[in-house]
């Protein structure tokens, strides 16, 4: 098994996070694991995407051109990455500022509006904890509860009274996510 994972969208979203969880949950799960981070100069508002690979073998490179899997935040995001799935791969993403919807009918996609649950929950901050909860929904990489310990681990120690609305978000957004389009088997 390996999933090769882009998470995409603006600084601020929270997109570096989730990889961070997720190559986390991998190596507790003794996966092999790459976390590749790439963002603009801005702090917040500029471009932000992560190259996240989990594997039960070596991983040769972390440099990837097409991915099992995208997470797309942001129209910019849709635009670039939407080719870059692989066929029968998976596409999942916010529909929050997504102006042209994915149109692929070669892939997998999953909504999940995590910008409007996240203002339902009083807390725009837990957005990106809503798109990881959706995403493990449809492919449950890995345990839950090693997910849950690996947000512990990246969140900074005076974030830790968030832990439990990030749980309960993670659980919302597996209840939230919607199927859009999937490949017939």
């Amino acid at each position: 098994m390996s999933e090769e994972i882009i998470i995409a969208g603006f600084g601020g979203q929270g997109v570096l996070t989730m990889g961070e969880i997720l190559a986390n949950s991998g190596i507790m799960e003794d996966k092999e694991v790459s976390w590749m981070p790439s963002y603009g100069p801005e702090m917040r508002g500029g471009t932000a995407n992560v190259n996240v690979i989990i594997s039960d073998e070596r991983i040769s490179s972390p440099i990837l051109n097409t991915f099992d899997t995208a997470i797309i935040l942001n129209q910019q995001s849709m635009d670039k990455f939407e080719e870059a799935v692989k066929p029968g791969g998976m596409l999942i993403y916010d529909g929050n500022g997504i102006t042209r919807h994915p149109e692929r009918r070669d892939i997998n996609i999953y909504r999940v509006d995590a910008a409007a649950e996240a203002a339902k929950m009083e807390n725009k901050r837990v957005f990106n904890m809503i798109v990881l909860g959706g995403y493990l929904k449809v492919k449950p990489l890995v345990k839950m509860e090693n997910v849950v310990k690996g947000l512990k681990e990246s969140l900074p120690e005076r974030h830790h009274a968030m832990l439990p609305i990030n749980e309960e978000a993670i659980k919302r957004g597996l209840e939230i996510v919607q199927t859009v389009h999937e490949v017939e088997k």
